[in-house]
């Protein structure tokens, strides 16, 4: 039986994070970390299904969905802040041991706080994330030009995705036409009414900035992997436009026993493959 979502918030390092709650905390505990563009509303449907089976806490990032949004002067926007506040996030609630879900940007944070917290880590459910080069395909080379040669011209190229057209397309990107209709349009037109606060997209930007940091973090996220071996299943949705199908497989290098699904969807899965991302949840935590 599921259970109702409480909304929250918690002061972290001066910063309100807003965090979503289901499920008795005397259950197994799930982290649901959120990607890009979005918020822990990506995961409001799956913590109703399964909040009667797990305790589950999705967090906002700072500056993301309804946590605060600091001015760039007073909190460095980057993967390794927002992921120290994040870990900061799991001992300011008691999380004293839990799974956690890792998706696009929340791969890149999430695997920061598995780092700094090996002890705390139970299970890894990675859906559409990053921690392989193999990931980055001719899709990212006009990316990784501005980031090493950053010009005028190209910075428009780049805040061409951080508008309410590029926000609509993280969703709808290589979907073809018959799965188009499973896009919820109030997730995309959330993620853009948040990011259109003043000084967001310009931090949205900065962020972005930082994104090849996470590059030089894969060797050590590789180097847990093989560590601590944590349990681990890989979903992947195959019309994934953003980080090319290849990666999936690559953890199996670092992680033998975990397993992979590919799914008929893209890279936001819990969007066009909701039910079948939600059985293999609940079947890898449950086993």
């Amino acid at each position: 039986m599921s259970q109702q979502i409480y909304n929250r918030q918690i002061e972290v390092e001066g910063i309100s994070i807003f965090y979503r709650e289901a499920g008795n905390p005397q259950l197994p505990s799930l982290l649901l970390l959120h990607g890009f563009p979005t918020s822990s509303i990506m995961f409001k449907n799956l913590m109703i299904v399964l909040s009667g089976k797990y305790h589950l806490i999705a967090p906002d990032y700072p500056g993301f969905g309804f946590s605060d949004f600091p001015p760039a002067g007073q909190f460095e926007y980057s993967f390794k802040n927002i992921a120290s506040v994040i870990g900061k996030f799991t001992d300011a609630i008691a999380l004293k041991s839990f799974s956690i879900y890792l998706h696009d940007y929340g791969c890149l944070i999430g695997l920061r706080v598995c780092l700094d917290y090996p002890e705390k880590i139970e299970r890894l459910i990675i859906q559409n994330g990053h921690a392989y080069t193999e990931g980055l395909g001719p899709q990212w080379h006009e990316m990784i030009a501005y980031w090493n040669n950053p010009t005028e011209e190209k910075k428009k190229q780049l805040y061409g995705f951080l508008s309410k057209e590029g926000t609509e397309w993280q969703y709808r990107a290589g979907l073809p036409e018959e799965m188009q209709s499973k896009v919820s349009p109030e997730s995309w037109i959330l993620d853009w009414e948040r990011m259109e606060r003043p000084g967001n997209l310009d931090m949205q930007y900065e962020l972005n900035c930082t994104y090849n940091s996470n590059f030089d973090m894969f060797p050590l996220f590789q180097e847990y992997f093989r560590t601590h071996h944590p349990p681990a299943i890989i979903i992947w949705g195959r019309y994934d436009v953003f980080y090319d199908l290849k990666e999936a497989y690559c953890y199996q290098k670092d992680l033998p026993d975990a397993s992979i699904h590919i799914l008929n969807g893209g890279h936001m899965a819990l969007e066009t493959n909701f039910e079948e991302v939600c059985e293999l949840v609940n079947h890898f935590m449950s086993s």
